[in-house]
Order: C-alpha cells, then sequence, then structure tokens
C-alpha cells in the first residue's frame, strides 16, 4: 500500500533499538521500555538495552508508520531517510543548503549500567580519513559533536583534568608513575605558568600516550599494585570519589588500561536536567545513569580503553585537543514556562525538554528546520494546521519545517524535541 504521508504535517516513527553490552536489562531498561511501547518490538528481561535510535542513520533506521495508527501499532510503510530523500522540502531551506537531503542530527536514548569505552569522536577531516580506510569500523565520512542530557543522575568522564589537578595526580599516584616512567612523570611536575599553552599540550599528549600504550603485563601489574594500595590506605582515611570510581571500573573491566587513564579526566555527575556537550576530538566516557543524547548524524567512534571492541589507541592519541579544565555544564534556558532549550555551541541540533502538568497546554513555534519529537511520560494531544494526534509514553514524531505545534495534556506530559540549532537557523 502506497500510503501518502505528504497530507499529514505530523509523522510517526517506528525506531530501532542497540543491545550494547553497557546497556541495563530489560526489566530496568528506558531504552527497553520506549523500544517496546514505541514499535511494539518484544524485550528479553536479561538482555542489555544500550540505546534508542531516532532519525535517518543506517545503523539504527527509523520507519514511518501509516498516521491515525496509534501508540506504536501502526504498520510500518519504508524507510523515514527514503522519504526524507523524496521530499527534501520538510527539511526547509537552509537545512538542505547546508547538509542535502538528509536530517543532520541524530537523537537517542541511552540507557547506561556500565561503563562506556574510553573514546573521543573524529573531526569532519579526520573522519573522512578513517571511513575512507577502514569503512567497516569507521562507519560514515561525518563529524560527531554530542550532547547528553541527564534523565536520571548521570556519571561520565570527561576532558583532561586541569594542570594543578595533574600534578597532584603525579605526586599520589605511584602506579602512572610506574607506566609512563619518572622522566616523563618530572615533565609533568616541572611545568610552570611561564610555559606555553602548546607546550603544556605537548607534555600532556607525551605522558597520556606513554599511558594508554603500555604493555598489557606493565598494566595488568599497575592496577593490581593500585588495587592492594587503595585496599590498604581505605583502612586509615576515605577513599576520594576518583579513586572510589578506579575501583569501580575495574571490577567491570579488569586489567583494562582505560581503569587507571581515569585519573586523567574530569569525573561528571550530572543531576537530571542537566546537559553535557563533547566537540570533536574531546575525550570522554558514559559511566552510568540513563539521558537523552543528540548529535551530528554519524556513528564514527575512536576507543582506547573500557572496552572489548576495536581499539585505535594511536589514532586517540593522535586526535585529541588535550584541553585541560573542567567541562560546562549545560542548564538550558526557558523558553516559557514549560519548555527549557539546551543549546550547544554546534549547528546540528538542540534540544528541548517540556514538562506538562495535567490540563496544561504549550504552543511550539515553527521554526525553520525539522523536529523529532519523543514521550517518555504521560499522554496528551498534539496539534498541527488540522490534525490532531493522540500521545503518550513511547510515541516518536517528525515535523517538517515550518510546522507551529500546540500541546495539550490529559496527564503530566514530559517529552524532548531534536531540532537544528536555532542560532543557525536565525543566522543570516
Amino acid at each position: 500500500m502506497d500510503y501518502n504521508f505528504n497530507s499529514k504535517p505530523l509523522l510517526r516513527l517506528a525506531c530501532s533499538v542497540q543491545t550494547y553490552d553497557w546497556g541495563r536489562p530489560g526489566s530496568d531498561s528506558l531504552v527497553a521500555r520506549l523500544y517496546s511501547l514505541n514499535s511494539g518490538g518484544e524485550v528479553e528481561l536479561a538482555k542489555s538495552y544500550a540505546e534508542f535510535w531516532m532519525g535517518t542513520h543506517e545503523s539504527g533506521p527509523s520507519f514511518l508508520v501509516q498516521s491515525g495508527l496509534e501508540n506504536g501499532n501502526g504498520v510500518e510503510s519504508g524507510s523515514f531517510k527514503s522519504w526524507v530523500l523524496k521530499n527534501p522540502h520538510v527539511l526547509g531551506d537552509k537545512v538542505l543548503l547546508k547538509w542535502g537531503c538528509d536530517l543532520p542530527f541524530l537523537f537517542k536514548v541511552l540507557s547506561v549500567a556500565k561503563a562506556l569505552s574510553i573514546q573521543a569522536h573524529p573531526d569532519k577531516e579526520l573522519a573522512k580519513r578513517l571511513h575512507k580506510l577502514q569503512p567497516n569500523i569507521y562507519k560514515d565520512g561525518n563529524h560527531k559533536p554530542e550532547m547528553a542530557l541527564a534523565i536520571t543522575e548521570f556519571e561520565a568522564l570527561c576532558s583532561f583534568i586541569s594542570l594543578q589537578e595533574l600534578k597532584s595526580v603525579m605526586h599520589n599516584v605511584p602506579e602512572i608513575v610506574e607506566l609512563v616512567g619518572s622522566a616523563a612523570a618530572s615533565q609533568v611536575l616541572d611545568i610552570n605558568k611561564q610555559d606555553g599553552e602548546e607546550k603544556v599540550k605537548s607534555i600532556l599528549r607525551s605522558v597520556f600516550t606513554q599511558l594508554m600504550t603500555a604493555t598489557k603485563e606493565m598494566t595488568a601489574k599497575a592496577i593490581s599494585d593500585l588495587k592492594i594500595r587503595l585496599h590498604d590506605e581505605s583502612e586509615v582515611r576515605p577513599l576520594t570519589e576518583k579513586e572510589q570510581l578506579v575501583l569501580r571500573l575495574e571490577k567491570q573491566y579488569p586489567g583494562d588500561i582505560g581503569v587507571i587513564s581515569a585519573f586523567f579526566f574530569n569525573y561528571v555527575k550530572l543531576n537530571p536536567g542537566e546537559a553535557l556537550y563533547l566537540g570533536a576530538n574531546e575525550p570522554h566516557a558514559y559511566i552510568s545513569g540513563e539521558c537523552v543524547e543528540c548529535m551530528a548524524t554519524s556513528d564514527n567512534v575512536v576507543r582506547a580503553g573500557l572496552t572489548p571492541k576495536h581499539r585505535d589507541i594511536q589514532t586517540l592519541c593522535a586526535m585529541l585537543s588535550y584541553k585541560l579544565g573542567f567541562p560546562e555544564i549545560l542548564k538550558g534556558f526557558p523558553l516559557s514556562p514549560y519548555i527549557t532549550r539546551y543549546l550547544p555551541p554546534f549547528d546540528e541540533f538542540e534540544v528541548d525538554c517540556c514538562i506538562l502538568p495535567q490540563g496544561a497546554s504549550a504552543v511550539l513555534p515553527a521554526v525553520s528546520g525539522p523536529s523529532v519529537f519523543l514521550v517518555t511520560v504521560g499522554e496528551g494531544t498534539m496539534h498541527a494546521a488540522s490534525q490532531i494526534d493522540a500521545v503518550t509514553e513511547g510515541d516518536v514524531l517528525f515535523a517538517p519545517a515550518n510546522t507551529e505545534i500546540s500541546i495539550t495534556t490529559s496527564s503530566e506530559l514530559q517529552l524532548f524535541r531534536a531540532g537544528v540549532n536555532s542560532r543557525f537557523l536565525q543566522s543570516i
């Protein structure tokens, strides 16, 4: 049946799920719940459900659902990406001109039970090279700036610690000095205020590369020594949060260099409603919790630790920016009494969080780019032109550019909107 979607401004999507090892079991995973409600997919209670993908990336495609058949019970009617290619006007002129006939962002929900790999995402130039050289590992030629918005308390490692903290690590973690050598450790300790930023980055790059390329035997011994030392010291002093985290990571990934490299990164704890954004070539690892994530349409990841997957340590160590200091945490800003916007410094995307109490209503003004909506709590209705859609938890809807939407609720309703960055859309 060839269904005419063009007559409806709001389109329902049936979306994909990823079951990676680090995900939460189906019995305790928001991803599993949303996937089941969205597409009717059967959830295995013991299986690890990690990511719910909403967008056009071929690694986790979305499909159109015939409008009017609600709550994920409609009939899939072709690929969302194919439909966008045939109907490019839905993206808006500015988006088409910059990114062509594709959605420039990929929207996800993550359910994290154990740490993801220590990783970074390449910039566009490196992404193109890696994709050409190893297309089976690096799936596309795009960069992947991203933002994680916490739904629950959310933990992550992100970016390199400050120079002062780095010197403290060299003083207080002898196992790292053991791995990198006393000469390299002394280089860090001897850095002074007169040294320029590039010299500091060069020393950090050298020390971090030596750490990450240590042999398995040296790494295993260093981690064993670390565990014994921390156990002994815990008898006479409380361990720091970072030390406690390192011991947690060791239980998840015994003998992995990523365990000890955690001392080099900022330990970030997000409260629900706080967001962390990551540009190209910034090291990070999500540790636990559930979040909404948005990124440029890419699946490129360069990994170097805390993973059973392919590692590309030399590429990662060469590509990192080596910026030092704590990352910016976004708390969002209010668009209206019920809508908060998170606006990272990337053209491809922004995220709105809309929390409506029972009986409330809100209007989302028309924007000149496409939007994807995800309902995570409650039920209500979405109005666009003459179309009225009942929506409930797990529903995902696509709105073309220049579509004004009003929302009313029959219970408390929480939904997220991913769209192209409004600063880009409003620029001349």
